[in-house]
């Protein structure tokens, strides 16, 4: 479909949340970014926001965590769901997409909203009812769209048993006229397609390479101190949240076999999906004898202090003192882990994921490649890179050069022009 671009001036993001540092959120500064720097005006319409309250609109129930959605979440996917639905399930649902899309109405009108952006919020059900207002508003107004996708809900196992295949069916993604759909892989395009008959475009996340990121500031100068490092230890990071698809198992046999004073950094906590994992990684670095962080609560997206006095620090402060980047990833979206480490100048060891496989790999990038298990040349290589100045060097400006010539804002900046003509 044609999107007006000569007729566009607001337009209107929609998400669970946009807040923190999460994947979606902070791509969609990204896009952000970009579109205000052609004169568009940006608006958020979420359950959880960070944003310019001015430019923003909180509606409770859109949130993923809210407990009414989370119960419709729980009972729609649970171990019991067997493709039948109670009927007093599918009212619930209707009553909540009924509010959302009454609130999706009144974001459109005070805010003169041109362009809908929902982001994710057509792509994972995590928020069922909010997924049916967006498609329903959709078709009701015929506003331009484009949907951008992260994950689809055929990724993860958990969503395969459920009783809402026809609201799967329905919005998760819609097939409807005037949406242009945006995936960030190959992946999830070519299964987009077998799927739905849908047609999409690749834009993948980006950094701004263009500008490198500062040197580490007097705030950022005790991290080290902080994380309790002594000064011949070396910080393995590991910037993800404690779950399982992230094989955070494989960073900590890779420190435990390294022969090396190095302590493993766990930058996030496990969010929604439970502390068993977590639990596991704890007692497993314990047999493993691994000095491992988690250190989730002294990490968010703004500095400051916790409420015992201790200071905050940003992902960013963190990357900047890390020797070395575990991203044993079994499944990503895309990674954006492994553009932050490219982005920081960071050697980095890879699982073989199927979208670094495919999409990023063959641009020739350069990273310590194990596929589903640690090997003895995984802890060689590994061990000379922190070793080896000039070949670790040699690794990490080949991979900024190539993050700028294929995952940057200026790359960002022509596709997403592209869609709009």
């Amino acid at each position: 479909m044609y999107i007006p671009f000569n007729h566009v001036h607001n337009i209107g993001f929609i998400s669970t949340r946009f807040a923190g540092t999460d994947g979606v959120s902070l791509e969609t500064e990204k896009w952000a970014n970009v579109f205000e720097h052609q004169r568009f005006h940006c608006f958020y319409f979420a359950g959880e926001l960070d944003r310019n309250p001015s430019q923003s609109f909180l509606a409770p129930k859109a949130h993923f965590m809210e407990p009414e959605i989370r119960t419709i979440f729980n009972t729609a996917f649970g171990s019991s769901a067997n493709g039948v639905r109670d009927r007093q399930l599918t009212t619930q649902i209707h009553e909540i997409k009924e509010l959302l899309k009454n609130q999706l109405y009144d974001f459109i009108s005070k805010f003169n909203i041109d362009l809908l952006i929902p982001e994710n919020s057509l792509t994972i059900p995590l928020n069922i009812p909010l997924g049916l207002a967006i498609t329903e508003v959709i078709a009701e107004t015929g506003l331009p769209t484009i949907a951008h996708h992260h994950d689809f809900f055929w990724e993860r196992q958990q969503f395969k048993t459920n009783s809402v295949w026809d609201y799967l069916n329905m919005s998760f993604p819609p097939h409807l006229p005037p949406i242009r759909h945006v995936v960030i892989s190959s992946s999830a395009d070519n299964q987009l397609s077998l799927r739905t008959g849908i047609s999409a475009t690749i834009i993948p996340n980006v950094m701004d390479f263009k500008h490198p990121p500062l040197p580490p500031d007097d705030y950022a100068g005790d991290v080290r101190q902080a994380l309790g490092l002594e000064p011949d230890e070396r910080l393995i990071l590991q910037p993800t949240r404690v779950v399982k698809r992230k094989g955070i198992e494989n960073a900590i046999e890779l420190v435990s076999r390294l022969g090396m004073k190095a302590r493993l950094v766990i930058s996030h906590a496990s969010g929604d999906e439970g502390h068993d994992y977590e639990q596991r990684i704890i007692d497993y670095s314990k047999r493993m004898q691994v000095n491992t962080l988690f250190v989730s609560k002294i990490i968010n997206d703004k500095r400051g202090t916790t409420r015992n006095g201790r200071k905050i620090y940003t992902l960013y402060d963190i990357y900047h003192h890390a020797d070395f980047i575990t991203y044993p990833s079994t499944i990503e979206g895309f990674g954006n882990a492994f553009l932050e480490a490219v982005y920081f100048r960071k050697p980095i060891l890879v699982n073989r994921y199927s979208i670094y496989t495919f999409d990023i790999k063959p641009k020739g990038f350069k990273a310590v490649e194990i596929d589903g298990y640690v090997t003895d040349e995984a802890v060689e290589q590994t061990r000379e890179l922190l070793r080896n100045e000039p070949l670790r060097k040699k690794m990490v400006d080949n991979n900024y050069m190539l993050g700028e010539k294929f995952f940057s804002y200026e790359v960002l900046h022509d596709k997403l022009m592209n869609l709009m003509v």
